[in-house]
């Protein structure tokens, strides 16, 4: 029996996610990205991640057509553009600095404001009702010492260590 969409988004609004906005560019170097929490590691042994797109996003066409995107996992600045992205706005980028990956496709990195990034080619893309899962296989990845952001029942935090680790 299926549990219904309400349910469902209350399940997985239950727990925090990471939150990231994922980038593409369309055959004349237009930028598109959008905001996203459905993005996971498939494997290690091979470098894959998922990120499910849906079947409406204006970002879509171009990670299809250039077989390329990037994920930029956002740290606590990036709260702004995330409500951004996940808009119906025309120019996303407007207020956003970017640099064109030289590994994706010139998918646009959002080194301001993320946490880690990484540039992928698409492996497979599956659809799934009102979705595609894209996997990709990431070709390179930068890490950058800030929070996380985070989201949860439609508030925003920052992850909080309940112990301190010590080197020894």
């Amino acid at each position: 029996m299926d549990v219904g969409s309400i349910r469902f988004s209350e399940l997985f609004g239950s727990f925090p996610t990471p939150i990231a906005i994922v980038t593409a560019t369309d055959g004349s170097g237009e930028p598109y990205g959008f905001t996203s929490n459905a993005v996971c590691a498939v494997s290690a042994a091979t470098s894959t991640l998922l990120v499910s797109v849906g079947k409406g996003s204006r970002t879509l066409p171009a990670i299809m057509s250039s077989r390329a995107f990037a994920v930029n996992f956002l740290s606590s600045s990036g709260r702004d553009a995330s409500q951004v992205f996940a808009s119906k706005v025309t120019d996303k980028f407007a207020n956003v600095e970017w640099r064109p990956s030289a590994l994706a496709e010139g998918a646009p990195l959002l080194t301001e404001i993320a946490l880690g990034l990484a540039e992928c080619r698409v492996e497979n893309a599956i659809e799934v009702s009102d979705h595609w899962l894209v996997i990709g296989r990431v070709e390179g990845y930068e890490i950058f010492p800030r929070e996380p952001l985070l989201y949860r029942r439609g508030d925003y935090g920052v992850w909080s260590p309940l112990n301190e680790f010590s080197t020894l």
